[in-house]
């Protein structure tokens, strides 16, 4: 057996020799503090940006000397608006893609809820879908006065089912949760408070140092016992979370290539409203809101050819007509 070395200790590196791109991390005063820093795109969530996050959270859970971890993001417009869009969008073409997308994410945000000490979710803006997911993830949350939280899923195509359907009933209660999924409305920041969403809502120049006067607390309470009750208290939170989190990646990655996906992301780049009545319409008339072209379950005579739209007139292929197509 190989004797350990009596000066071996796991330990945390230097903030600055990560080398991070798309996050700020820097360490002192017995805390960590993660920032999104993506300003210019609302703090949004792209890939690197996950990776670079779970590396940081990994890193402060190391490191003895941090007692608290602070996330927040960069500038004063957002804290941090879920998923990067562009990015989403090259998912229509290659739908496997989102399940690895989503492995990262889900990475970060376990690496967060797992770092072994408090944590702060510093609101300093927006706090949209995954924004939100993350701001659960944390323990306490303090939000500026001017800013609001909210999900879009429903109304974009998606499910906000990585934090929000498991956490938000726990948190706020059903039928506030279902009001908050369903309708896809701001929740501004008092509401939030009432709701239980924040801990403090604040006006933006006292921000910081409100987020101080808490961190200052958690420092000064016993690090064991305070890592034992986020265990205890985490419970519930991990019950629902680990009950249907490996479903959602899977119904999501299968769901990121569809229709309904597709319009939702595709008004949201357009700048447009989304065609909600076309949907409907077609769900209506027994085409299916998910496939724009019908099941690919038919076969040209003409020609043999397989997978192809049910509802199409023409092969697509030799150009023959098709039997029952209407397209």
């Amino acid at each position: 057996m190989t004797a350990v070395a009596p000066d071996f200790r796991l330990a945390g590196r230097p903030a600055d020799s990560f080398g991070f791109r798309n996050i700020l991390y820097t360490k002192g005063g017995r805390r960590a503090t993660v920032t999104i820093n993506r300003p210019g795109v609302l703090n949004c969530l792209n890939l690197p940006t996950l990776l670079e996050l779970r590396q940081a959270f990994e890193d402060a859970s190391m490191d003895d000397d941090a007692a608290v971890v602070v996330l927040t993001g960069a500038g004063e417009t957002a804290f941090c608006t879920g998923a990067d869009v562009k990015e989403q969008t090259a998912f229509l073409a290659r739908p496997q893609d989102y399940w690895k997308w989503m492995g990262a994410f889900t990475a970060a945000l376990e690496q967060l809820r797992r770092v072994g000490k408090p944590s702060v979710a510093r609101l300093n803006g927006l706090v949209v879908g995954g924004g939100n997911e993350f701001n659960m993830a944390c323990d306490l949350a303090v939000m500026v006065e001017d800013a609001y939280i909210r999900h879009v899923g429903p109304a974009r195509g998606s499910v906000p089912a990585a934090g929000a359907t498991q956490w938000l009933p726990i948190i706020m209660g059903d039928r506030r949760a279902r009001e908050m999924l369903m309708l896809c409305e701001e929740v501004p920041a008092l509401q939030a408070l009432d709701w239980g969403l924040v801990n403090r809502v604040v006006p933006r120049a006292d921000l910081d140092a409100v987020v101080d006067e808490i961190v200052d607390k958690l420092v000064n309470k016993l690090p064991e016992c305070t890592r034992y009750t986020k265990q205890q208290v985490d419970f519930w939170k991990d019950f629902s979370y680990y009950q249907t989190i490996g479903h959602a990646r899977d119904w999501l990655t299968l769901h990121a290539g569809v229709h309904e996906t597709a319009e939702g992301l595709g008004a949201f780049v357009e700048k447009r409203h989304v065609d909600y009545a076309m949907l409907r319409d077609r769900v209506a008339t027994g085409h299916g809101a998910e496939l724009p072209d019908g099941p690919a379950f038919a076969t040209c005579a003409s020609c043999g050819a397989t997978d192809l739209p049910v509802g199409h007139r023409f092969c697509g292929h030799c150009g023959a007509t098709m039997s029952g197509g209407n397209a």
